[in-house]
């Protein structure tokens, strides 16, 4: 995963860069800390749920901040912005570092910058269908599941997306981030013959896409 590929993604639309973080670890280090740390991240959510064949709920938020931590001796000073922005990333660091006293300045290592090992693709999911293609989807699946058992009378089916991106940099030189998508589909039916009704439950998601669950293994849809 590339750094700079974070740095674009997370800080430049908010106007930051790495001497910006630099800058304010070194402020926090004008206290006697030992350690300090700062954790960006912003996160999307998405979700759409389908009962008796109808989408019953749909919901989209983003959240994203920034929180500062300082640590010195056995004390913690940690403090958070729900803004991704150079003022409340300065104030954030004022409140942290709080917790030491005056003296002789903590120690800031140079940033060692850390592409780590990509392990799934930097995917948005929330970016890579439409909510048409979602909620088709959904009718799809309820459709298949009906027509493949009559005693079936209750579909209830979710899918949901998740879009992370996280950075965090240290006093130890830490300046590392990651982009993790996160997606996941649940159904839940209920059968019924007589008197007898019966539920049944299952689910599956990864780090990827949405086209995971479009996708094939031997020949056969996922």
């Amino acid at each position: 995963m590339s750094i700079n590929q974070i740095e674009q993604a997370l800080l430049a639309p908010n106007g930051l860069t790495e001497q910006d973080i630099a800058d304010t670890l070194a402020s926090i280090a004008t206290r006697q800390i030992d350690y300090a740390d700062i954790y960006f991240q912003s996160s999307w959510h998405e979700s759409l749920v389908l009962e008796d064949s109808i989408i019953k709920d749909g919901s989209f938020n983003i959240d994203c901040g920034v929180g500062v931590r300082a640590v010195t001796g056995e004390k913690t000073g940690f403090a958070y912005s729900d803004q991704i922005q150079l003022e409340g990333l300065k104030q954030s660091a004022i409140a942290a570092r709080g917790i030491a006293q005056q003296g002789q300045n903590g120690k800031v290592h140079a940033f060692k910058r850390s592409d780590n090992q990509a392990y799934y693709d930097a995917v948005n999911p929330l970016a890579s269908w439409e909510k048409q293609q979602k909620t088709e989807l959904l009718l799809s699946l309820d459709a298949y599941i009906r027509t493949k058992e009559p005693l079936i009378k209750e579909v209830s089916i979710s899918i949901s997306g998740v879009h992370e991106q996280m950075l965090v940099a240290a006093t130890d030189g830490t300046y590392a981030g990651d982009i993790r998508p996160l997606v996941r589909l649940s159904i839940s039916v209920l059968a019924e013959k007589g008197d007898r009704r019966e539920r049944g439950s299952a689910g599956g998601g990864g780090r990827f896409g949405y086209d995971f669950f479009l996708s094939e293994t031997n020949g056969v849809k996922q």
